[in-house]
């Protein structure tokens, strides 16, 4: 399905990007991916990429950066010669009311989610526009569409890149490059683990399927955007949550 293919993915070391990092591998594209600080767990995940053949690159920097940025950009187009996929994954959340927030609370969660989006897609979108083809993949949530209470910061940060890549659809469409964005429900994993089970309730009783959803689960969608059958699609947001936001 991605034979030959170079797909970039950060915050990979774990979770979600994991297993989208694995799932573009079985593919049979070889993989690019950004983590911060487990050095083990990158280590794990470029070990089963390369198990199932294909070639891995672990960078380890702040992708929210522009320095980080430029390096991922720069050291798969060094190593790889091109780009044929990103897949912005990595975020992070701050939550408390707005009213007990403080700003470094707003600018960590901002930087990372929206601005690392921004300064990312900008560098990768420079060799797809000279290839003439590209994709990129974005994930947000379903509070990006819905909101929810104690998570402004996050909130905005994911409404934002959902924006973000509606107008970016519109500018490099006649380039042959599709954004665009994935919106996960309740998905199980370390950060989800960490809330209590009233609060795990709470979230499944809006979920007309009844369970969580696994991080395979949005990898598969990645997949398909990243695939052939996606070439139509451009400036979407495919929700991936269960009928949790319907």
């Amino acid at each position: 399905m991605l034979l030959g293919q170079v797909v970039v993915v950060t915050g990979a070391s774990r979770g979600i990007g994991k297993a989208i990092a694995i799932a573009v591998a079985s593919a049979g594209a070889d993989v690019v991916f950004t983590y911060i600080s487990n050095d083990q767990a990158a280590a794990e995940v470029s070990s089963e990429i390369e198990a199932l053949g294909r070639k891995s690159l672990a960078i380890k920097t702040d992708a929210a950066s522009a320095d980080g940025a430029n390096t991922v950009i720069e050291q798969t187009i060094a190593i790889f010669g091109k780009i044929d996929v990103l897949v912005n994954n990595a975020g992070i959340t701050r939550d408390t009311l707005l009213m007990r927030m403080n700003e470094s609370d707003w600018d960590a969660v901002i930087d990372t989610n929206l601005k690392g989006v921004f300064l990312l897609t900008k560098a990768a979108i420079r060799p797809m526009m000279s290839a003439k083809k590209g994709k990129i993949i974005t994930i947000s949530s379903v509070v990006g569409l819905t909101g929810n209470p104690g998570q402004t910061n996050y909130c905005a940060s994911k409404a934002g890149v959902i924006g973000f890549s509606k107008s970016l659809a519109k500018e490099v469409g006649s380039r042959g490059i599709t954004v665009n964005v994935i919106a996960p429900g309740y998905i199980e994993t370390d950060m989800t683990e960490k809330m209590t089970d009233l609060q795990k309730k709470a979230i499944l009783d809006m979920v007309p399927l009844k369970r969580g959803g696994k991080p395979e689960d949005i990898a598969q969608t990645v997949l398909f955007l990243a695939s052939s059958g996606a070439d139509y699609i451009t400036g979407e947001t495919i929700r991936v949550d269960g009928g949790m936001a319907m």
